[in-house]
């Protein structure tokens, strides 16, 4: 049987199946994570080699919880084992300036205490009402002030009235009990704008060196006296600036010997 010419040939297509999907870029986001890291390896071994070895022992006891001590150092087989006498020092030096601070804050503790239960039990306990304690990072702050009606010192100048003069005999007293060094600081009230000249900075001289002379006079010994400040009118216990409980006076058993 012929075939016809105007029949078309039957053309069959067999279509290719990939069983497995494209993979995309994933590896190439592994990879990049691996350069990374290789990254960061190599810049931390170029920054350990480009130091000495003093500055990698000092990182190291950064991260460490104790004094590391290396035997491996030159001279590790002498009495120190390795280490300088100066770093041996500095580490004894700092624990015993943790134990000293230890000491110097509990004898500032119990010296508040008495003075809280000496204000309980001396007969005249209506002058403590003129005294509040706190301690602050500075030291033990012992703070005089005047009441609205009844002041440390005569109007506006600076001869102690007998209320302060029990206080500092007392406070001397105390203060000799502690090797502290103390500071003296005279506040004030402000001063009406009127008067022709503010009297706030030689007032708080003038008391602030007068309470220095009746401390001295009382017994303390003058090698521990650090400083002895007027501050004027510019540091206010309360809001009202004229208020007569500005007018203070702030004795400090100071933490630091080297205090200024």
């Amino acid at each position: 049987m012929e075939r016809s010419d105007d029949v078309r040939p039957l053309v069959i297509k067999r279509k290719k199946v990939v069983a497995a999907g494209h993979h995309g870029g994933a590896w190439k986001v592994a990879y990049a994570d691996f350069v990374t890291a290789m990254m960061a390896f190599f810049l931390m071994m170029w920054l350990l080699g480009s130091v000495d070895s003093d500055k990698r022992r000092g990182i190291a006891d950064y991260f460490s919880d104790t004094y590391a001590i290396d035997s491996q150092s030159a001279g590790a087989e002498q009495i120190l084992g390795g280490e300088s006498l100066s770093q041996i020092e500095s580490i004894t030096d700092e624990i015993a300036t943790r134990a000293q601070s230890d000491t110097d804050a509990t004898e500032l503790e119990d010296l508040a205490a008495a003075l809280e239960q000496a204000a309980r039990d001396i007969e005249m306990s209506d002058a403590f009402a003129h005294m509040t304690l706190r301690m602050t990072d500075e030291g033990l702050v012992v703070e005089l002030f005047d009441l609205d009606h009844a002041s440390l010192f005569v109007a506006q100048g600076d001869e102690p009235q007998d209320v302060l003069l029990f206080l500092i005999s007392v406070l001397a007293d105390a203060f000799q009990t502690v090797t502290n060094p103390v500071a003296i600081g005279a506040h004030s009230r402000s001063f009406p704008s009127v008067f022709r000249e503010n009297p706030v900075w030689p007032l708080t001289v003038n008391r602030a060196q007068a309470v220095h002379e009746l401390m001295q006079d009382a017994g303390l010994d003058a090698p521990r006296f650090r400083r002895v400040t007027g501050h004027a009118d510019r540091s206010l216990a309360v809001s009202d600036p004229m208020a007569a409980r500005n007018n203070r006076i702030e004795l400090i058993l100071l933490h630091d010997p080297d205090a200024f």
